[in-house]
């Protein structure tokens, strides 16, 4: 794998980190004291929608 190929998926992780540390965030104001427990049970597949 070429050297900029490299540099570019690092630059890559990075801005998706931000992104998710952004987005966890407004999750965490708009979800409230229970936003742990309601990540970890989507997380757990136990908002899973029914057919």
């Amino acid at each position: 794998m070429e050297k900029t190929q490299i540099i570019r998926m690092a630059k890559e992780i990075i801005a998706l980190d931000v992104k998710r540390d952004e987005l966890l965030e407004q999750f965490m104001q708009a979800a409230g004291q229970n936003a742990h427990a309601l990540l970890r049970a989507v997380q757990n597949d136990l908002y899973k929608k029914s057919s």
